[in-house]
């Protein structure tokens, strides 16, 4: 079992991390102001609510609800213990504190996650195992030998932990009937296939295997590669399977080396997509590890929700051939309607994929060509619509300059624009006024079709709202799920002041009898008046571990993540108090209301009448209030 973390070892860490450091190795944040912004990890959304602020050491996202600290963050994302948050922000920060003792202490789970998680061990044996059988056995040496001319180095192979199924189908059979794993889990697992008699034998054989990992480095599925054998008839077999989709992996939602690319691609602030896993490979070869590739499919909207999270300048580097080129076309065309990222394109030339131009030109000139042979977007379009036609005919220039100008009304920059419009006009002898005239009505065009879409389409809010740190003050629509009433509102606000004025704080306990309203912040005043007897000073960050109840955690997140002047004035503590008295009042004067109602009912007289007189008084209090 595990020890305890010694109290001032968390304050200790707390102190030394900086939450924007931390969440920023997840979430793609562009600063507004005095926050960072960025999207939700925490739900799907397309404009950037989630907002993380230095001063306070929070986070809280505007959309969901969601907000806490730099622990929390990681609880939540990752499904950490406090401990095991407490050790990864201390990780992440390279501290120079021993937490070796923290062990795993996995949180109380639910039967799906105990189900996902057991599916997980399994795929991550399996590829331990076939990982061990390519590297130390005779049966993978033809595999070894194989890659090896492909130029995998062993460092390469252990790197993405590279393994080998045997041609037999019994490996994981044999395995699983040892260790007897259900029948029902095997199947689950989508690693062993059932033959017509009911037998299960293993779904990858005499192929070269490919792990596949999720954001967290988890193993979900495989890919795997025909190696050629005389006793396998590989031209009936598919050259790569996948692993079918199960309750752990879905195709649409994984890219190939996310896990190992994306901390990377925060730091270069750009995503590379390859069209397959063996060119990810080998750009890593050369030094560029901040590429990724999906599984076999196009792009999905799921995957690009992944990109935009990630990294603001996405990279296209697909194959060089036909296919490589409509592929991109396709990419580009997505992110471009989807994304406000910066794209580029980087065409292999040849009609080469990524990995064959470096086993013919080398790493050297590999790098040298990633850094100088980008193109932009509408570069590449110009090249993609002339394909296939013969620019000395009329019908095809004309054609040809009509797709061209309206992927020029794509871009956004005026500058680039100007270029454009000279360089066709010099191209194709046009002048500049009535290609910029034709610009124009594409522009116009596009701007119409746009808007039928969008009655045609029901979009989600966030496809039309502006991103929060574009927002006016006070416009932002908060999370929460009835509308604050303006006694509720504020409490809000005068817990808020209590919290970070001493002064406040002070006034407020000197009031006899003073209490909240509402039962949530009651509690929050509460447990901050027994926080502060044992600390000098109030630590917002440190509080949201103070507090247990996870409710309770939340409601201190929207309280203190409020924006406000440094420092009240007397007025406006004295309104916040008016106004809680005035809530209290007018809800004393409903209950008084309906007591009056139900004496009318039964026929007290008096009992009528001796409410009547309380909710006068009642109603005479709340006058001399205003």
């Amino acid at each position: 079992m595990s020890q305890r973390i010694p109290h001032e070892v968390i304050e200790d860490i707390r102190n030394q991390a900086n939450i924007v450091d931390v969440v920023g190795q997840y979430v793609q944040l562009k600063k507004s102001g005095k926050n960072h912004f960025g999207l939700c990890p925490f739900h799907d959304e397309r404009s950037p609510s989630f907002s993380v602020a230095e001063d306070k050491q929070m986070y809280h996202c505007f959309g969901c609800g969601k907000g806490g600290n730099v622990f929390k963050f990681l609880q939540d994302l990752e499904g950490l213990t406090f401990p095991e948050s407490v050790k990864k922000v201390a990780d992440l920060g390279n501290m120079a504190i021993d937490l070796s003792f923290v062990g795993s202490q996995p949180a109380m789970e639910t039967p799906e996650q105990k189900a996902k998680a057991a599916l997980i061990e399994l795929h991550e044996s399996a590829a331990d195992m076939y990982h061990h059988i390519l590297l130390n056995t005779e049966v993978g040496a033809e595999a070894l030998a194989y890659l090896n001319e492909r130029g995998l180095t062993e460092e390469i192979i252990k790197e993405f932990q590279i393994g080998f199924a045997p041609a037999e189908r019994i490996l994981l059979q044999k395995i699983y009937e040892r260790d007897e794993v259900p029948r029902e889990r095997q199947i689950a697992s989508g690693l062993m296939s059932e033959r017509h008699d009911g037998e299960l034998v293993d779904r990858f054989y005499q192929r070269i295997m490919f792990p596949i990992r999720d954001g967290r480095g988890q193993t979900v599925a495989f890919s795997g590669r025909i190696l050629p054998n005389e006793k396998i008839d590989s031209s009936k077999q598919p050259k790569y399977l996948n692993s079918a989709e199960t309750d752990i992996f879905n195709k649409r939602e994984v890219l190939f080396n996310f896990d190992k690319a994306k901390g990377h691609a925060r730091k270069e602030q750009e995503l590379i997509l390859f069209e397959g896993f063996m060119d990810v490979i080998a750009a890593w070869r050369a030094g560029v590890k901040h590429g990724v590739a999906s599984m076999g499919t196009s792009l999905t909207n799921e995957q690009v929700r992944m990109i935009q999270k990630t990294t603001p300048q996405v990279l296209i580097c697909y194959d060089g051939d036909s296919a490589g080129i409509e592929a991109t076309h396709r990419a580009l065309d997505l992110l471009g309607k989807q994304t406000n990222l910066e794209l580029g394109v980087l065409s292999i030339p040849g009609g080469l994929d990524p990995d064959e131009y470096l086993k013919e030109n080398g790493e050297e000139q590999f790098q040298t060509f990633f850094n100088t042979g980008r193109e932009s977007v509408f570069t590449f379009m110009m090249r993609y619509h002339q394909r296939g036609k013969n620019l000395q005919t009329e019908q095809d220039r004309f054609t040809y300059i009509e797709q061209v100008v309206k992927e020029l009304a794509k871009v956004n920059s005026v500058i680039e624009r100007e270029v454009y419009i000279k360089q066709l006009s010099d191209e194709f002898d046009i002048s500049v006024d009535a290609i910029s005239a034709e610009l124009a009505k594409a522009k116009t065009e596009e701007r119409q079709e746009y808007q039928q879409q969008r009655q045609q389409q029901q979009y989600e809010p966030e496809m039309v709202e502006e991103p929060v740190y574009q927002q006016q003050p006070g416009t932002v629509r908060e999370f929460q799920e009835r509308p604050l009433t303006t006694g509720e509102h504020a409490e809000k606000l005068l817990l808020y002041r209590l919290m970070t004025e001493r002064g406040v704080h002070g006034k407020i306990n000197q009031i006899p009898d003073f209490a909240f309203n509402h039962d949530e912040y009651q509690e929050l005043y509460q447990h901050f008046n027994d926080y502060m007897l044992t600390h000098s000073q109030f630590d917002a960050s440190a509080f949201v571990d103070y507090l247990k109840e996870e409710p309770l955690k939340q409601k201190f997140v929207t309280v203190f993540y409020q924006e406000m002047s440094e420092e009240s004035s007397e007025r406006e503590i004295s309104d916040y108090l008016i106004a809680i008295k005035q809530a209290r009042l007018e809800g004393i004067k409903q209950e008084k209301i309906k007591e009056q109602r139900e004496a009318n009912r039964v026929g007290n007289k008096q009992l009528e009448q001796e409410l009547t007189i309380e909710i006068i008084n009642i109603q005479r209090n709340l006058k001399n209030l205003r």
